[in-house]
């Protein structure tokens, strides 16, 4: 027997998914959870057949919870039920029939070596059979992720994952119940640090993968809003730091308007980047990227990195002046914005890095 627990979610099946999942049965796999994911009452036979199945369970779902929800409650039952507890790990299957026996048996000998680690079934884009939606999606995703997480993933969209059963416990109260469930599973798997390895497998798609419950629109922002999220934190403090730092300014202003103009300009100039300065790092360090980092390693790391970036715009500026002589107003602002963006990146993989 094979100790690892196949988990599949459905909505709607094809008529085929019934000789899927008996031939995922006829390789002795633990057990095989199928989630009726709210599917329509005409469907319900194919899920009765299935439960008749040697090591196939049956969850049914009474409406359309989504592909998340129908993993989380999947994950729940297992880490509940003392057999399935002492399994290698799980396994999840899309139910179009997509994912190739051989595959899903390449990641079931990957968890059989144990390890905290998230496996996935990588496709190919490059094939002519991929569907253009597919390939362009993929590859957009792909390469936001790296932007934002530092990390490489050939296909951050495939449904094949293999999860060794130390990890459920760290996806069961996960946010997201539709496919950007399957996104957040990776922001997860990187930020606790988890082995990720990658198994190549065959890409299949039936009829241009017209049996996909994948909706253009909502998901995609979903998925997009995930991805960006820390992000958007990040901005958003960025710019309360600076409504701060204007505010403060122009009290300061008030208070010393019967000083010399060069002492209250500067006095209001440091007091103001003081304040706005430490409301920013507080927020990014308890807030954005929730750091548990010791306070005076981020804090010297943050202020370093807040003169660094002061003398790289003053540079900046200066030798871009020279050269194109535009003002130096549309120069900063070019300037700052690209540093901003690098900003983030450093104080996520250094500065507040665990």
């Amino acid at each position: 027997m094979k100790n690892c627990v196949i988990v599949i979610p459905a909505l709607n099946p094809a008529d085929s998914f019934y000789e899927y999942v008996s031939s995922l049965s006829d390789q002795e796999f633990l057990s095989i959870i199928v989630i009726n994911d709210g599917s329509s009452d005409d469907k319900q036979s194919i899920f009765d057949k299935c439960d008749q199945l040697d090591g196939v369970r049956v969850i049914q779902h009474a409406v359309n919870l989504g592909k998340g929800r129908a993993l989380k409650n999947a994950f729940n039952y297992i880490l509940n039920d003392a057999e399935l507890h002492n399994a290698n790990g799980v396994i999840t299957v899309d139910a179009d029939g997509q994912h190739k026996q051989e595959d899903v048996l390449a990641i079931c000998q990957g968890l059989s070596k144990g390890g905290n680690k998230l496996i996935l079934g990588v496709r190919s884009f490059d094939n002519e059979n991929v569907p253009t939606k597919n390939r362009l999606g993929n590859t957009i995703t792909r390469k936001l992720f790296k932007l934002l997480y530092g990390k490489s993933i050939s296909d951050t969209q495939t449904g094949l994952r293999g999860f060794s059963l130390d990890t459920l416990s760290f996806f069961v109260a996960l946010e997201g119940e539709r496919f950007s469930y399957e996104t957040n599973v990776l922001i997860i798997a990187v930020k606790k640090k988890m082995t990720i390895e990658e198994t190549a497998i065959d890409t299949v798609y039936i009829n241009e993968n017209e049996s996909s419950h994948f909706r253009p629109f909502q998901d995609s922002f979903e998925i997009y809003w995930l991805l960006f999220k820390n992000f958007f934190k990040f901005m958003g403090v960025s710019i309360a730091s600076f409504l701060i730092d204007i505010s403060l300014f122009q009290i300061v202003i008030l208070l010393l308007r019967f000083t010399p103009a060069s002492r209250r300009i500067t006095v209001a100039t440091i007091l103001a980047r003081a304040g706005s300065s430490l409301f920013n790092f507080c927020m990014n360090r308890s807030f954005v990227f929730k750091s548990k980092k010791k306070w005076n390693k981020t804090i010297i790391g943050y202020y370093t990195l807040v003169v660094a970036e002061a003398l790289l715009s003053a540079g900046s500026v200066y030798m871009l002046y020279r050269v194109t002589g535009f003002r130096e107003l549309f120069l900063k602002i070019g300037v700052d914005f690209l540093i901003f963006l690098v900003s983030y990146r450093v104080q996520k993989l250094i500065v507040f890095k665990d």
